[in-house]
């Protein structure tokens, strides 16, 4: 996978996590609806903080001389247990 694969996947997201946050608004009366926006939402953003480490990893064996092909995607419990 590119960075520019990566950042193409970011973009989306990030434009879909703006569209759930958006609905969220709207759907406050409709309990069922803000649920699995809600839990959409939650998603999104775990697959956001796994590409963007991806690209991070990426990054760092470039600068470091490496083969950025050797980053892997690594599983949404590693990524969520960063400190921030």
């Amino acid at each position: 996978m590119s960075d520019e694969s990566i950042a193409a996947r970011i973009e989306r997201l990030v434009a879909e996590e703006h569209q759930l946050r958006s609905r969220e608004e709207a759907d406050s009366k409709q309990a069922e609806q803000l649920d699995e926006d809600r839990d959409r939402l939650r998603a999104v953003e775990v697959e956001l903080d796994r590409c963007w480490d991806l690209l991070r990893q990426r990054r760092a064996l470039r600068d470091a001389g490496a083969d950025p092909d050797h980053a892997r995607v690594r599983d949404s419990s590693t990524v969520e247990r960063y400190l921030q």
